[in-house]
């Protein structure tokens, strides 16, 4: 599951693979603007085939966060 994010964070932000920890957060550390957070929970949504609830998402900030959401999302 992180790996998988983190081949999706890099198609948003212009930061290496391994530059990217489950302790990241999207806007401080990777620089992911509100814009770039919400596309790419669009992209987690149809690749993970999920519905990210909009207040769900709003307290995610670190990418480890992502992961225990999304895997309890698919589990």
């Amino acid at each position: 599951m992180f790996e998988k994010l983190v081949n999706i964070i890099c198609n948003y932000v212009e930061v290496e693979p391994e530059n990217i920890h489950p302790e990241s957060r999207f806007m401080e550390d990777l620089g992911f603007t509100s814009f770039d957070f919400m596309s790419m929970l669009g992209e987690i949504e149809d690749e993970f085939d999920v519905e990210v609830e909009q207040t769900e998402a709003a307290n995610i900030r670190t990418v480890q966060e992502a992961v225990d959401y999304l895997e309890k999302l698919t589990a």
